[in-house]
């Protein structure tokens, strides 16, 4: 079960030019987009462990989409 709305993501999508989304292509997009965050936040939470912090900060996140 994902945890991103499904509805959110096509509606992203159809404002970024896509007319129209499938639900085979709105599912992909999905577990892509959660993939993308999950990866995101354990890139962003070593960045805040080494500065000796438990809360990921924005710089931490920006960081780690820097580098990604």
């Amino acid at each position: 079960m994902a945890d991103l709305p499904i509805a959110a993501v096509v509606r992203i999508a159809k404002k970024n030019g896509a007319e129209r989304v499938g639900s085979d292509a709105a599912e992909a997009l999905v577990k892509a987009a959660e993939s993308y965050i999950a990866n995101l936040t354990k890139e962003a939470n070593k960045l805040a462990m080494h500065a000796g912090r438990k809360t990921i900060k924005e710089e931490d996140v920006a960081m780690a989409v820097e580098s990604a």
